[in-house]
């Protein structure tokens, strides 16, 4: 596809990511309204729009530099105000949530393949491959569309469809805590803790939560060196012996040696295993140091207007719109069941959406959600259920895909 900016262009691409970021703060500091909306679903859009209005090519070197650079580098920085005896506490609960919306997964796959299944060629085993990315993320899918032999065509559809439905449920997901009808019915501590730390004299009452919450702090340029040096270095350990891991468990090992490659060949895995046994073992090392929460949050926007870029919509409605459907009955009902079941167990708004977004979107989603609305304490969680669901993906799609063939008669 022609764009205004090529793929091959790298300081065009780094500096539309790097001001499409910055302006996404920006607004949501400087005008309520913005606020409102959240500086991550303005990043989002733009990414939408930079790749509907052919300004940005879908791919490119420097959307893949964010996923492996600076995403991970992003999650390393914001945990380093992790304490492991509070994670301890306070996972147990987003666990619980998460698995419930697992079940809203399945639910959503079987409902979709019943709806479109004479529109869809083999749709049992779309469902099945989607049912593992909408329980674990992008390794579940490439694992189950081998597993069920899915044809490359629809593969490709099925990919460029699945963008812009997360485009779309990440969105949703965004707004639900704002949406006065769920702050009436729900329950949302996260949020209200944020509003008491901002609650402050009247001159402070004109500024936006953005703004308060994100207020100016002291920090000198070892503050800045030691974050990046001491958040790259717990990367390179993580990735180094991921693929230690790896090497040692080919990716055809199946039973224990296959939940063990799951497991530890995944960074998001043992990057906060890293951070979380030096913050707590050494609370006066990474936790005092300031402007990593700073840093770290300005890569996860630019993060956020990576994940709207592959979204396009024209190829989508050329191309695969019956399998964007399908997709989006399964988020929506995975959506609708997390919240409903959340709010009968009395779970709240913040952990039914970030339990959502971690079963569609995976770990990394899921965590860049919770930094960017400032729930600090569901950080940590969220990867870590995230990584559950990495465990558990391959099986359910399986089991799922053949329960669905079996019950059309294939």
């Amino acid at each position: 596809m022609n764009t205004l900016i090529a793929a091959n262009d790298t300081w065009s691409l780094w500096t539309f990511l790097i001001v499409a970021a910055f302006l996404s703060i920006f607004l949501e500091q400087k005008y309520k309204w913005a606020s409102k909306v959240s500086g991550a679903i303005i990043a989002l859009i733009f990414g939408l729009l930079a790749t509907n209005l052919k300004i940005v090519p879908v791919d490119a070197p420097v959307w893949d530099a964010v996923w492996d650079y600076i995403l991970p580098i992003a999650v390393t920085l914001l945990l380093f105000q992790a304490d492991m005896r509070k994670i301890l506490k306070e996972s147990g609960r987003l666990f619980g949530i998460f698995n419930i919306s697992a079940v809203g997964t399945l639910i959503g796959a079987i409902v979709a393949t019943l709806l479109f299944s004479s529109l869809i060629p083999e749709a049992y085993k779309a469902a099945g491959t989607m049912t593992g990315s909408y329980i674990g993320g992008g390794v579940n899918f490439v694992a189950l569309s081998r597993i069920f032999e899915v044809n490359e065509s629809i593969i490709g559809s099925l990919t460029v469809a699945d963008n812009l439905n997360m485009a779309i449920a990440f969105l949703i997901l965004l707004s639900i805590p704002t949406w006065a009808f769920f702050k009436k019915h729900f329950t949302h501590p996260y949020d209200d803790e944020i509003e008491k730390l901002q609650n402050g004299s009247k001159a402070e009452d004109e500024k936006t939560k953005a703004a308060l919450f994100w207020k100016r702090k002291e920090i000198a340029l070892l503050d800045i060196a030691a974050s990046l040096a001491a958040a790259i270095a717990i990367v390179f350990v993580a990735v180094k012996f991921t693929g230690w891991v790896k090497s040692l468990i080919p990716s055809s090992a199946t039973g224990f040696k296959l939940i063990l490659r799951l497991v530890f060949g995944q960074i998001y895995l043992i990057i906060p295993i890293i951070t979380l046994t030096i913050a707590t073992l050494f609370p006066n090392s990474l936790p005092k140091i300031p402007g990593a929460n700073e840093i770290g949050m300005f890569f996860i926007y630019m993060f956020f207007v990576v994940i709207g870029i592959p979204a396009s919509i024209g190829t989508v409605i050329t191309k695969a719109p019956i399998l964007l459907a399908f997709c989006l009955v399964m988020a929506i009902i995975n959506i609708v069941f997390t919240l409903g079941i959340g709010k009968l167990f009395k779970f709240s708004v913040e952990e039914c959406v970030v339990a959502s977004n971690a079963n569609l979107g995976g770990p990394s989603t899921a965590a860049g959600m919770a930094i960017a609305k400032g729930w600090q304490k569901l950080i940590v969680p969220a990867i870590l259920v995230g990584i559950w669901g990495y465990i558990i993906g391959n099986y359910l799609g399986t089991f799922i895909g053949y329960l669905l063939k079996s019950l059309l008669g294939l």
